[in-house]
């Protein structure tokens, strides 16, 4: 058995070494993969793989379509997603001390547990319940206040909670009059107080001051407004999933005047969660791709720069190669130091997809606990808040 083991070895070796030659090299420019970005595997929509950068250089500069150079399929470079197979082959294949990820980062003991003390999250309070909320939709967080802002199907459809869960202020009837919700299904809090809610009832954005005067009314030609997060500079990112896209509005909302309302993306699928990066403006966004019942879609996220150029993006699909189920994104937020974090319902999850510069790397930070997650948001002092649909909850997890 001794005498045959140089054997096994140089078979081994040739394989590691045809194994480098026939699948971790770009056969377009011949430069080896690798997980940093310039020469990261990307999967063409025809299913054919090439580097980032040949992507880059194919794509025409203006309308960022390219073909295929194997097959001539035309396709958009946003329409290409990570090699995931690849990338997990890279970093089998590497050694185990020095794999780089993104940034400079490696998967050494030290560096994970640097990366989960950093997400270690601590269930601490868990208040709502049924009566109190009822089919919560959206949660906005006011740092200014330290109020928790919850949209419902309450008679009162917005809430106003302290963080020890006491409720400070309701307003927004249900019915038809002009400053009545009728069916709330996203809340977000501006830099300067006021509450903004998607009302798909009437498809209208209306923006309300703490004490549920309505300030602000906005319809014009939304199909199906959603979700909403305010930017760092105070204004608005909203999505449509009827009209498959995301628009800026801008207003004084002090004074209640609306200012402008531009269209910043289309061609999405059925985008409905978004969330802006407090720090970097960077846009997060969730797609719902082939049917609307969560039993037959799958979702897919994407990450876009603050002026609106796609970074990356990672389908149901990609994320199973590197989570044992099926995961369907309901929620997603950005924490403080700008890591992406998504809710999943299916597996009642809680999860890190990291910063965007190494989207996506999954991290679980909450296994248990949660019956349907579907809002997320942060506290000043970086303490996750979860929406729980399921038991009509919100739950507190602060930092370890």
């Amino acid at each position: 058995m001794s005498a045959r083991a140089p054997d096994r070895m140089q078979i081994m070796t040739e394989l590691v070494n045809e194994t480098e030659v026939s699948l971790l090299e770009c056969k377009v420019c011949f430069e080896k993969y690798s997980q940093k970005k310039k020469h990261r595997p990307k999967n063409l929509p025809c299913g054919h793989v090439i580097c980032l950068e040949c992507v880059f250089s194919l794509a025409h500069p203006r309308s960022f379509r390219l073909e295929c150079p194997f097959c001539r399929r035309a396709c958009k470079s946003s329409e290409t997603s990570d090699c995931l197979p690849l990338l997990h082959l890279i970093e089998i294949l590497s050694p185990a001390t020095n794999i780089p990820l993104a940034s400079g980062t490696t998967t050494g003991a030290g560096d994970e547990a640097a990366v989960s003390a950093s997400l270690g999250l601590t269930f601490n309070l868990s208040f709502g319940g049924w009566g109190t909320l009822i089919n919560p939709t959206g949660i906005a967080m006011c740092r200014r206040s330290d109020c928790v802002v919850v949209a419902h199907d309450g008679k009162k459809r917005i809430k106003l909670f302290g963080l020890s869960g006491s409720c400070m202020q309701q307003f927004g009837e249900r019915g038809d009059a002009g400053n009545d919700i009728k069916y709330p299904l996203d809340v977000t809090v501006t830099l300067d107080g006021h509450v903004v809610v998607t009302d798909s009832g009437d498809h209208s954005v209306k923006v309300f001051d703490f004490n549920g005067r309505g300030k602000l009314i906005i319809r014009e030609s939304f199909c199906l407004p959603w979700g909403l997060d305010t930017t760092p500079e105070n204004e608005i990112i909203l999505s449509d999933p009827e009209a498959g896209a995301l628009s800026r509005l801008t207003a004084n909302f002090r004074k209640g005047e609306l200012k402008k309302v531009q269209k910043i993306q289309s061609n999405l699928c059925h985008p409905r969660e978004v969330a802006v990066s407090q720090t970097s403006g960077i846009i997060a966004v969730i797609e719902h791709l082939i049917a609307k019942e969560p039993n037959y879609s799958s979702t897919r996220v994407k990450i876009f720069s603050a002026d609106m150029k796609l970074i990356g993006q990672m389908d149901s699909f990609g994320l199973n190669l590197v989570f044992p189920s099926k995961i369907y994104a309901t929620a997603l937020a950005f924490d403080r130091e700008g890591h992406i974090i998504v809710a999943d319902a299916y597996n009642q999850v809680v999860l890190c997809l990291g910063k965007p510069e190494e989207f996506p790397v999954l991290r679980p930070i909450i296994t248990h606990g949660l019956s349907y997650p579907v809002a997320l948001t942060y506290t000043a002092n970086n303490s996750l808040i979860v929406l729980d649909s399921g038991d009509h909850s919100i739950k507190i997890y602060t930092a370890s």
